[in-house]
């Protein structure tokens, strides 16, 4: 099979490599140093597993900027561009995605088009109706941060939101790239599969936003919340994951996610949606609270990225608390060692660790770190387990 895949951040990268172990992939970037990278088999983002396949695999992997080009005898076209959440319309902005689609039926009509990107319910039936496309499915993707190739060759399911041939040849060439035997493989509706999407990432933000209220409720009452959790956890109906407190959920799918699905929700009535989306700034400001009690003149934030082995802070809660904290007048420094700008969300930038340290009070960290470890006095971290 010929797949291109347009777009090579988490999802596209991953799933370029997966699928160029026993077919022939281009990967499709705007940006030349992605593109660049990848052709010298490279990873542009930190990925173990990425960086390792690369380095090691016989891959029939190529890379170009030329997406018209790149087209040309393709079956498969995989479609992984941004979909960010326009606060505006209060729904995501899928003029990326739509934008390659119809450069895919323009010059490939015969490819198979397979959005991975994260869409509103109703899309595809939607945007095939508008553009008259006539083999468009969904895909949903599951992916870590830090390890997108990982959980591509350990997949917990494969979804295609189709019932057809072309569906399950798709989720063949998926599976056939896993290491994993014996995946789940679940083929439904286009809006099902829209809707299993921002359902899982939803139940995500809920159990995070349920153990930061939880620690909330601790940190107030002056307990222990550790050993509150513990107890918690150990009821084999609630489980001992995804229960590390932090300073909310984060990142790029988890905040859009939840408020996509709660636009989905116009006309239903919910309660549990909004209450998701709301904790996350309720917990914001009850950490920014807390920080400025102890009245510090300089708070340093160490990396802005939400989780060890990340170097992807879009979306970072850490970034909520900072504003808190500036608008009552205390000065905030960031330490992010590969930052090349003087300046990030309008803070100055340290990228000297020992200078870092010794010129702030308080030291925020979403995840604790052995750098850290001399000026633990001075570190507030809500991280009780030491992991993601």
């Amino acid at each position: 099979m010929k797949i291109v895949v347009v777009g090579l951040g988490y999802v596209g990268l991953s799933n370029a490599v997966l699928l160029a172990q026993h077919n022939e992939v281009i990967g499709v970037d705007i940006s030349q140093e992605r593109v660049d990278a990848l052709n010298v088999r490279k990873s542009p983002i930190i990925d173990a597993e990425l960086s390792e396949y690369l380095a090691e695999k016989d891959l029939n992997l190529s890379a170009s900027i030329d997406l018209k080009a790149s087209l040309t005898g393709a079956d498969y076209v995989i479609v992984s561009t941004p979909t960010n959440y326009d606060e505006k319309t209060n729904f995501f902005d899928t003029s990326l995605v739509e934008a390659v689609i119809a450069q895919v039926i323009e010059s490939e009509p015969s490819a198979c088009i397979v959005v991975k990107s994260t869409i509103p319910v109703g899309f595809i039936e939607d945007v095939s109706e508008r553009l008259n496309a006539n083999a468009m499915i969904f895909s949903p993707e599951f992916l870590r941060e830090g390890k997108a190739l990982f959980d591509n060759l350990h997949p917990s399911r494969i979804i295609v939101g189709e019932k057809s041939e072309r569906a399950e040849l798709f989720a063949k060439l998926l599976a056939q790239g896993a290491i994993k035997s014996d995946i789940d493989l679940l083929f439904t509706g286009a809006r099902e599969a829209e809707a299993i999407k921002l359902f899982s990432n939803t139940y995500l933000a809920m159990r995070v936003a349920f153990f930061n209220e939880l620690d909330s409720y601790a940190l107030a009452g002056d307990m222990n919340s550790r050993e509150i959790i513990d107890g918690v956890s150990l009821d084999p109906r609630i489980g001992d994951h995804y229960n590390n407190p932090s300073f909310g959920y984060g990142g790029y799918c988890l905040p859009k996610d939840t408020k996509q699905l709660l636009a989905n929700y116009d006309a239903v009535p919910q309660n549990m949606i909004r209450a998701i989306v709301d904790a996350n700034s309720t917990r914001k400001s009850f950490l920014a609270d807390e920080i400025i009690k102890r009245h510090p003149k300089i708070v340093g934030v160490y990396r802005l990225a939400m989780k060890a082995g990340s170097d992807n802070f879009r979306q970072s809660s850490v970034r909520g608390i900072m504003q808190r904290i500036k608008a009552k007048g205390i000065e905030v420094v960031v330490y992010e060692p590969g930052l090349k700008e003087p300046c990030v969300f309008n803070s100055r930038v340290e990228t000297d660790l020992s200078a870092f340290k010794d010129s702030v009070d308080i030291i925020l960290a979403n995840r604790m770190a052995s750098d850290l470890e001399d000026v633990s006095e001075k570190v507030f971290t809500r991280d009780l387990f030491h992991e993601n």
